[in-house]
C-alpha cells in the first residue's frame, strides 16, 4: 500500500480527534496538540509504510492503531454523553464500544487491511466473516468491559472524569490486542 490524500486526510482527522481528548486532560495548554497530534499522525503513517515496504504486517498496525485512536475517542464522548443523560452504569460502557467498533469494522476493513475483497451479502455470510467478526468482536466487548470495571476500582487521586477516561483507553488497550489478533487472522485474512 501506497499513502494517498485519503490517507493522509484520515490520519488529520485521527490527530483532531485524540487532540480532543487531549483538551479534556491539559485544559487550554492541550490546544497545542491540535496542531501536533495531526503532524504526527501523518508522520507515523508514513513511517509504518516505509517499514510495511519490507514488513507489510507493520503498515496493518499502524492503521489499525489510527483507527482504533477515532473510534476509541467515539468510545469515550458516547459513553460520556449517556453517562450525562443517566447515572453510570457497564450497560452504557458496552453500547459506546459496540458504537466504536462498528467504525472500527468498516475502517479496518476498507483500510487498515488493505481493502479486503468485496464479497456479495450470501458469500458474506457463508464464508464466515461476519460471524468471525461478532466473535471477535464479542470476546473483544467481554474484555473490554471487565478491564474497564477493574481499572475503575483502581484508587486514584485524579479526577474522576480524568480517571475514567483513562480507565476508557486502557481497557481499550487491553481489547486492542485481542482485536487486532482477531481481525488480522480471522476476519480480514487473504
Amino acid at each position: 500500500m501506497s499513502i494517498n490524500k485519503k490517507d493522509v486526510i484520515f490520519a488529520i482527522i485521527c490527530g483532531l480527534m485524540v487532540s480532543w481528548l487531549a483538551v479534556d486532560f491539559f485544559g487550554k495548554i492541550g490546544l497545542i496538540f491540535v496542531i501536533i497530534l495531526p503532524i504526527l499522525s501523518i508522520a507515523g503513517l508514513w513511517l509504518v509504510n516505509v517499514i510495511g515496504k519490507k514488513i507489510p504486517f507493520v503498515e496493518q498496525m499502524g492503521r489499525f492503531v489510527l483507527v482504533g485512536a477515532f473510534a476509541d475517542i467515539i468510545d469515550i464522548k458516547v459513553f460520556q454523553l449517556l453517562f450525562w443523560l443517566a447515572p453510570f452504569s457497564l450497560v452504557f460502557k458496552a453500547v459506546s464500544f459496540l458504537v466504536a467498533t462498528l467504525i472500527k469494522y468498516w475502517w479496518n476493513k476498507h483500510w487498515a487491511f488493505g481493502g479486503a475483497e468485496k464479497t456479495e451479502p450470501q458469500k458474506f455470510l457463508i464464508d464466515g466473516q461476519l460471524a468471525y467478526f461478532f466473535i471477535v468482536t464479542l470476546v473483544g466487548l467481554g474484555l473490554n468491559v471487565v478491564s474497564f470495571y477493574y481499572f475503575g476500582k483502581i484508587e486514584t487521586e485524579l479526577s474522576p472524569v480524568i480517571w475514567t477516561e483513562l480507565c476508557i483507553i486502557l481497557s481499550a488497550l487491553v481489547s486492542a490486542v485481542w482485536n487486532f489478533l482477531g481481525y488480522k487472522f480471522l476476519v480480514f485474512k487473504k
